[in-house]
């Protein structure tokens, strides 16, 4: 196979030209209520070859090796009638490299009837729980044999395993409808998912418990976040902003995201690293065969950096930072995260509490958007923070400010960093990306806080 890639880009007259070559094999399983809707196993081949030309890209795919050459070949004529900016992409030395990831119990030792039989008890917990009406139970792991060769003397090989785990309960009273649910996911260790029945229970426990909680008093007030709901946040609303090609193609973007505008205070450190192997987002080599880095976007609350494809950094004056990513053969790699976060402080939970006389303490999350610097999320757990103390529940409430003023108001930083590998990024089409966020509990000063 090496040989074969490496000879499609031996005769190229691009400016540089890069192969993709995949094998995938996949399990999925999803119950609706009581029912199996689904439980497959999948397995797929296939590549791509994208040019570069005068500044142009070309990008072809295909399924039959045999039709790599040719493919090379279409993709450079593409980059011919593409035009484009003139680009010349930073020089690197050649690497050879082969990377796989060992998890504990990877999934590909696990038979598609133990995984079912695992999850079958899950929805039998939260089935025969007081008040639940329905379940939606989602399970994918797959494994990926990532082959890729580039004109200027890159081969890479990755093993590249994951897995995918979303449980949430619907309860009813009446009309009322309410649901909690929890994700969860590991680079393909199946361990990591079974021993959940305890969390499981305590997923439909809140779903009912949300029936008869009250709503939040819309308004302003002093908010704690718990890791999960901050990691998101950071994700979303941060991180997002700090890819470089959205940066790049906006001059709103780039005004906003100027390197070495304060964001927030001293204890503000934001960063994406691809170097931690044990998390989802976690790689080697990106999709242009980058090694993946550790990347400070906020340090000491002043903006630093931003990720990188190689175009973006040539186009932007920067360094690449090995943030291209595609999500299979199928698309070219675009400037996306890995593993994103708010480095830890030293503040306890029980100190950002003590002072807050009436506030609101948010877990989890359960959906939410952003438009640039706005946004708009909702929390999946919610309480009444009274006289220091976490107090009555709530049901499900809504987060909306703007970024930067919201970075501005974190007063507060705790050292309970932990790293949420459930669910995955979308941009451009690209959905799910294996990625994972985090962060410590965080205390925001003031934030707009709203009931649904």
């Amino acid at each position: 196979m090496r040989d074969r890639l490496s000879e499609a880009l031996r005769n190229s007259t691009a400016d540089q030209v890069e192969v993709r070559y995949e094998v995938r094999d996949a399990t999925r399983i999803t119950y609706r209520g009581k029912e199996l809707e689904e439980a497959s196993l999948t397995s797929d081949n296939g590549g791509c070859a994208r040019a570069l030309v005068n500044g142009g890209w070309g990008f072809a795919s295909f399924n039959d090796v045999g039709a790599v050459e040719d493919s090379v070949a279409r993709a450079v004529g593409f980059a011919g009638h593409s035009g484009g900016e003139a680009l010349s992409l930073p020089p690197r030395e050649p690497c050879d490299a082969s990377v796989a990831s060992l998890p504990a119990r990877s999934v590909e030792t696990v038979s598609l009837e133990e995984k079912k039989l695992l999850l079958d008890e899950y929805r039998d917990i939260i089935m025969s729980s007081p008040r639940i009406q329905s379940c939606h139970i989602l399970y994918s792991d797959s494994l990926r044999t990532v082959r890729y060769a580039s004109s200027d003397g890159c081969y890479i090989e990755q093993r590249v395993p994951d897995l995918a785990l979303r449980v949430a309960a619907i309860a009813r009273d009446g009309s009322e409808v309410q649901q909690a649910g929890v994700s969860l996911g590991s680079v393909g260790d199946f361990s990591a998912i079974e021993k959940l029945h305890d969390q499981v229970r305590d997923v439909a426990r809140r779903a009912a418990a949300l029936l008869d909680a009250t709503n939040v008093k819309g308004g302003e007030y002093t908010v704690v976040l718990d890791p999960v709901l901050a990691g998101v946040f950071t994700h979303e609303a941060f991180g997002h902003l700090s890819e470089a090609d959205l940066v790049y193609d906006s001059p709103q973007m780039r005004e906003l995201m100027t390197i070495g505008r304060r964001f927030g205070g001293r204890h503000l450190n934001i960063v994406d690293d691809a170097t931690i192997s044990s998390l989802r987002g976690g790689y080697a080599y990106d999709d242009e065969g980058t090694p993946g880095q550790r990347t400070h976007l906020i340090r000491e609350g002043v903006l630093v950096g931003r990720l990188h494809s190689r175009e973006t950094a040539a186009r932007m004056g920067e360094a690449p930072s090995g943030n291209a990513r595609a999500i299979d053969y199928r698309f070219s790699p675009i400037v996306r995260m890995s593993n994103t976060y708010i480095e830890p402080g030293d503040v306890q939970l029980s100190d950002m509490l003590a002072d807050i006389q009436e506030g609101v303490y948010v877990k989890d999350w359960y959906g939410g958007q952003t438009s640039l610097e706005m946004f708009t999320f909702s929390a999946g757990e919610s309480y009444m923070i009274r006289n220091g103390k976490v107090a009555e529940m709530l049901r499900p409430v809504v987060l909306t400010g703007n970024v930067f003023t919201t970075l501005e108001r974190i007063d507060a930083i705790g050292g309970d960093l932990d790293m949420n590998q459930g669910g995955g990024c979308g941009k451009s089409g690209q959905s799910p990306l294996p990625v994972s966020n985090g962060s410590p509990h965080v205390r925001i000063s003031r934030c707009v806080v709203g009931g649904r």
